[in-house]
Order: structure tokens, then sequence, then C-alpha cells
């Protein structure tokens, strides 16, 4: 399968790292508004093809499946644009800047019949499956309280700062905490208290969000791009609790009983970055002709889209283009 990738920055640059040990792909095109940036990355990371313009790559006939890198802010516009070419689409989380352009994008692909998918790594990750599976061997009871958090002093990034470029803490960091507690507690959910702390441009700097589902269970999440925090998960039932190392890429589970004692460890499967999963899931689906993934459904992308949608309006954080 023909890889093309748009933007150069870090993480298309993780992806590149990725696509070079995987089997079954073709690192085969690269673009970026700069010609020499996108010539550079090509060179340095094997790519055939590079282009000055994302538009030129979108247009090779030849490029299976087109990996979306760019700021939070440009989403909509360049998976509209494979959209409308025909070509599939795995776009980096958050999958848009807020709900209205995911369910546009989401609408134009049900209606062209072509794959798009948010390329939230977490959702693929074997070992993020193997958290429901401990879980429902009842070894911890039934969970009734989980905690999540992620942080990295970030604070001085462009993409981060500036309401242009969909920035804030929530897009780029809190949609993993909301994510894992999804995946742990489901989608029920009866009530959010939550609050942000801003910075000079009006972006959040750090959040608290509180979770309460109807069937009793809560999730306390934060996130911050003030300070580097543990990025634990904590699920706790009546017998014990799970600890997750790590809720965006998680490396280990520790499952720790009634007092206490640590009764069983499971270890991350050997990875090249874990971006390795999302794209063999697009494989999957492309060869299955669906054109969505299970493991990253359009309906629950819409659904964490519309909670951040709500989280931000409480908290008085705004993009240009909501």
């Amino acid at each position: 399968m023909k890889i093309g990738i748009l933007a150069t920055g870090w993480i298309a640059e993780k992806m590149a790292i990725t696509l070079q040990h995987m089997t079954g792909v073709e690192m085969y095109a690269v673009a970026s508004r700069s010609l020499e940036k996108a010539k550079d990355f090509a060179r340095k990371w094997g790519f055939q093809h590079f282009y000055g313009s994302y538009e030129d790559l979108i247009a090779n006939d030849q490029v299976d499946l087109v990996y979306i890198a760019t700021p939070h802010s440009e989403h909509y516009d360049n998976a509209r644009l494979c959209l409308l070419k025909g070509k599939p689409v795995l776009c980096e989380k958050a999958f848009t800047g807020n709900a209205r352009q995911a369910e546009e994008l989401l609408n134009l692909a049900k209606e062209k019949n072509i794959f798009i998918a948010e390329a939230i790594w977490t959702r693929y990750m074997p070992l993020s499956k193997t958290i429901n599976e401990v879980i429902a061997s009842g070894v911890i009871g039934e969970p009734k309280m989980l905690s999540a958090n992620l942080g990295y002093p970030n604070a001085h990034l462009e993409r981060l700062r500036k309401p242009e470029l969909a920035g804030g803490t929530l897009l780029d960091l809190g949609i993993y905490p909301l994510n894992f507690a999804s995946m742990v507690f489901g989608t029920d959910i009866k009530e959010i208290v939550s609050s942000c702390v801003k910075l000079d441009t009006g972006m959040d700097a750090q959040n608290s969000i509180t979770l309460i589902f109807n069937d009793g269970k809560m999730a306390v999440l934060s996130s911050t791009i003030l300070a580097k925090t543990d990025r634990q998960g904590v699920i706790s039932g009546e017998k014990g609790h799970i600890i997750v190392e790590n809720v965006n890429n998680p490396q280990r589970i520790t499952v720790v009983n009634e007092n206490y004692e640590v009764i069983a460890q499971y270890d991350c499967p050997s990875q090249i970055t874990g971006y390795e999963y999302q794209v063999y899931a697009a494989m999957e689906a492309l060869k299955n002709g669906w054109i969505e993934s299970p493991d990253m459904p359009h309906a629950e992308t819409l659904r964490m889209m519309r909670l951040m949608d709500g989280l931000r309006k409480e908290w008085g954080v705004h993009y240009p283009f909501d």
C-alpha cells in the first residue's frame, strides 16, 4: 500500500519511522507547503516522491492512503480535499477543530463511500484491548472509579498557543484521558463537571474533568501543557485496582488486589512506535471495503468532538472557525 503524508513535522517523522519498519506498505510520497522541506524529508526518510503542495500529493493516482499530520486547525480542509479526490484518509487526532467539521467530513465520506478514520493510536493498540479483558475477568470486581492524566510542559509551542491553530491542552492531550475513560466506562454520561486554567492567548493550559455516568461510575481526568505528569490511569473496583502506565501509549498493566498486593502484570508487546497499529487497521478496512475502522468508529469520533466542544464552550475557549 502506497502511503502519502501531509506535513513534515515531528508527528510526520514518527509516522515515517514507523513505516520504515512495517510490512506491506510503501513510503511513497510526502508533501509540505515548502518544496524544500518536502524534499529534505523525502531524502531523510526514503520517500519516493515529494511535493510543495498538499494538492499535488492528493492528485497522485498512485497514493492509496493519505496520513494527515498537519495542525488540528488544518485537518478539516486537508481531509475534505482528500475525500473529494477519492483518497482514503487516516487523520491525526484531534480529528477536526470542532464537531461541525467532523460531522461534515464523516457525511462526505459516507456519501463518497471512502474510508476515513481518526488516528488516535491508543484506540488501536493491543494492550488497550487487554485492559478490558482484564476487567471482564472480574479480578477487581465491578469497576466504579477511574482516574487518568496526561501532561507535558509544552506551553511554548506555537501550535498550542494560537487559537487559529486550534491550540490548547484539550485537543492535544486531554483527548487521551477522555478516550481512556470512554474505552473503559463507555458513553452513557449523565453529568460533566470541569474547570480549566488558560494561557494569555485564551487557550486552555490545564484542565480537570469529572465524568459521572448513569450507572454511578465516575472518571476523574486531567491534562496540562504546563507540567510533566505521571501519565497514569487507575481503574478501581471493590476487589482491587488496575494501574495503566501511560494512558496514551499503554506500556504496562498492573493488577493489584484488595490487600494492595500485585497479582498480575501485562507488558506492552514489542512495537515500532505504536503508530503501526492504526496503519494496519486502515489497511484492513481498505482491504474489506469499509469506510470506518471498528477500533475507532465514526460515531465515537463525532461523540468525542461534541464532548470537547461542550467543554470548550463551558471554559470560554474559542477558535476563529467555530
